[in-house]
């Protein structure tokens, strides 16, 4: 089993930057972020917002952030990262940093069900 720890986020302008991370306990394939409105509940309702391959050769991103964030990742420190310009009030959400296990696999998942192991979360407030 492996954990996943957010940190980064918090209080942000409109307009400004923010920068995620997220730590692994161990190494994970696939990895990306996703967030969640206060008003859903359920983990499969989680926006997807961008996932990197475990080389970091493939990426995708979510339609409401393509153009304004980039997602990386260490795999010698088991760590993503997410870092987002332009923030819109609308970009404020719990992020969730969410892994596959490590399969050699290129696939890129976009659904909340693609991903087994899930961090707690991390909040990010934009202000206007």
């Amino acid at each position: 089993q492996v954990q996943l720890v957010e940190s980064g986020g918090g209080l942000l302008q409109a307009g400004g930057s923010l920068r995620l991370s997220c730590a692994a306990s161990g190494r994970t394939g696939l990895m990306a972020w996703f967030r969640q409105d206060p008003g859903k509940e359920h983990e499969l309702e989680r926006e997807f917002v961008a996932a990197i391959s475990y080389l970091g050769h493939l990426e995708e991103q979510g339609d409401s952030v393509r153009g304004r964030c980039t997602i990386s990742r260490d795999n010698a420190k088991n760590t993503l990262y997410l870092q987002m310009n332009s923030l819109k009030p609308e970009d404020t959400a719990v992020y969730y940093c969410a892994a596959r296990p490590y399969d050699g696999s290129n696939y890129i998942g976009t659904r909340a069900g693609d991903y087994v192991y899930w961090g707690q979360g991390t909040q990010v407030t934009v202000s206007s």
